[in-house]
């Protein structure tokens, strides 16, 4: 009997091997609960009285976590296997590679890494090009008394398999270099080009090395005008990660430009864990910077031949490329933020008689939005408001957003209505592009002319519980949608010419009655262009099914459930920015 429950615990003799059952799950909330049930009947099916306690509470929690860090931190949908094989082993694959592992000692999004370390017999995770898989197994084999102390569990050992390795070093270093250092190379520059984050970076680098060429690696990392960090320690020993970093710690690294991986001494400090054995040290160099400094360490008499060290030169050279990239990337992000910020509306206050939502994502990635929109008071009582996109994206896009918000305001403020504010607004856009046309002194730099789509209105609140009065006119742009208390939906404006092509264009507007729970909906074609194969989300008029089912909802919930229907129509997440503004009089 095991000390942790009743029952017998079965072994590989009660079974017929292979026993394997198998599950895809959607990467979404119930993921984890699905797989949780998964294993229950899995194991109800192999062998239902037979496993120990330990083996069913046990392996629940731990395919509970493996399932749910995938959803959480890969994003994909996400395969399981369960299987008996020298115990009940557990694989848990996601879609996305590129996300590796990350150490997150301490918090809790590394908790499921550490209960599988806690709770299994024997864990790892295994790389390949299209997926990422975390497994682990728990013995069916221990028959203790039921009055007997459970032993303390050995640590396990993560063998964290590059893509197309054999575990561990059971082949020589000169035989794996020449059939299959060529793959290893091909498939983590894969890897590392997906990274965006030079920590993660950081992780799969040291990762990949463990345990086919190493038995322990870590990274510095050299920060512009900063001190170096130790982004991450791997040990092909889960146990001696701690006492590694620690002494790691104590002797960063110092950053340099010159080339080549050294032999260095280990341990580097007195107190460091007891090695023996050979150490590299190869710094992380690209574009003539040190990004920072990759340390390789095998423990035992095997010594680090030139072959080895030539083809780890190879690999850091790899690594920097990507450090980079990841660098560049992050400095692109910042600015990118910093513009984003610079081009929201200030926030605005409450509007008498109408309350309102907004919701803005730019696409995840980009420069910055094409998307953009603006509600501001007028003065007399109005309040104006816009949802516009520009053709294009990216600094471009920003720069016409910078243009076409402030004279909105501009000419808002200044009394012109609604129509005269969209025929100024064309006429300066069109004059615009007349002149990027013609020659490449524009500011545009030469480029493509610059189109905009725009919904521009403005709306007076009548007296309290007398809802409120609305002129608008859509320019190019989605039609907004009004809302009935009672269900019903109507188109609130006519189609007209994007701003921006003709200067001759001339826009009218259209005005009529909020009355108190009717609901304006406005969108860009982030919303209603929402593909899913050939379809997308407005065919067949899908916005405004959406919307009539929002009746007697508040702005923010319409808002929200429109944003949610969105995101469920297709697995695959959004390809364009999204931008909504929901007005409702009461």
């Amino acid at each position: 009997m095991s000390a942790r429950g009743a029952g017998r615990c079965v072994t590989l003799g009660d079974v017929s091997p292979p026993t394997v059952s198998r599950t895809s799950l959607r990467g979404n909330e119930k993921a984890a609960g699905e797989a949780r049930r998964f294993l229950r009947s899995t194991l109800a099916a192999w062998a239902a009285p037979c496993f120990g306690e330990r083996v069913v509470d046990d392996g629940t929690l731990l395919i509970s976590e493996l399932v749910t860090n995938a959803v959480v931190h890969a994003g994909t949908s996400v395969d399981v296997v369960c299987r008996l094989d020298a115990g009940l082993v557990i694989e848990v694959s996601d879609h996305h590679p590129a996300r590796v592992v990350r150490e997150d000692r301490g918090d809790e999004g590394g908790r499921g890494l550490h209960l599988v370390a806690a709770l299994s017999d024997e864990w790892g995770i295994t790389y390949r090009r299209d997926r990422k898989t975390v497994w682990c197994r728990i013995d069916l084999d221990h028959e203790e008394e039921e009055t007997a102390v459970v032993p303390p569990r050995r640590a396990p050992e993560a063998q964290l398999l590059a893509p197309a390795l054999v575990p561990a070093r059971s082949r020589s270093d000169a035989e794996w270099i020449s059939r299959g250092s060529a793959s290893f190379l091909a498939e983590a520059s894969d890897l590392l080009a997906g990274q965006l984050d030079e920590d993660n970076v950081a992780s799969l680098a040291a990762q990949l090395l463990v345990p086919r060429l190493a038995d322990w690696s870590a990274v510095w990392l050299h920060p512009t005008g900063g001190v170096p960090r130790l982004s991450r320690v791997w040990h092909c020993s889960e146990a001696r990660i701690d006492a590694l970093h620690t002494a790691l710690e104590k002797a960063p690294p110092e950053p340099t430009t010159r080339p080549g991986a050294r032999r260095t001494d280990w341990p580097a400090a007195e107190d460091a864990p007891d090695e023996e054995g050979g150490a590299l040290t190869v710094p992380l160099i690209a574009a003539g910077r040190c990004h920072g400094t990759l340390l390789l360490g095998r423990a035992g008499q095997e010594g680090l031949s030139d072959d080895l060290i030539h083809f780890v030169e190879d690999f850091g050279r790899r690594v920097a490329l990507a450090l980079s990239t990841a660098r560049q990337y992050a400095r692109q992000a910042m600015i990118s933020t910093v513009l984003q910020r610079g081009l929201l509306p200030p926030a605005t206050g409450r509007i008498p008689g109408v309350e309102h939502a907004v919701i803005y994502e730019p696409l995840a990635g980009d420069w910055v939005g094409g998307d953009f929109y603006d509600l501001f008071p007028a003065g007399d009582g109005r309040w104006c408001f816009a949802l516009g996109d520009v053709c294009g994206n990216g600094p471009e896009a920003a720069s016409l957003t910078g243009i076409a918000r402030p004279v909105l305001r501009l000419l808002a403020r200044e009394g012109y209505g609604v129509s005269d504010v969209l025929d100024r607004l064309n006429k300066a856009l069109a004059d615009e592009a007349a002149t990027a046309l013609i020659g490449e002194t524009a500011a545009w730099d030469g480029g493509p002319p610059r189109f905009l789509s725009l919904l521009y209105g403005e709306i007076v609140p009548y007296a309290p519980g007398y809802g409120a009065r609305c002129t608008l006119a859509s320019a190019g742009h989605p039609l907004p949608l009004a809302l009935r208390p009672d269900g019903a939906v109507r188109t609130a404006a006519a189609p007209q010419m994007l701003l921006g092509i003709s200067d001759n264009a001339r826009y009218t507007s259209e005005s009529f009655d909020l009355a108190p729970g009717d609901t304006l909906l406005c969108v860009t074609d982030g919303v209603t262009e929402r593909r899913r194969g050939r379809r997308q989300f407005d065919d067949d008029d899908g916005l405004a099914a959406v919307l009539r089912g929002c009746a007697g909802l508040s702005a923010e919930k319409v808002a929200e459930r429109i944003r949610q229907a969105v995101y469920d129509y297709d697995d695959a997440p959004p390809t364009d920015d999204l931008a909504l503004l929901v007005l409702r009089a009461q």
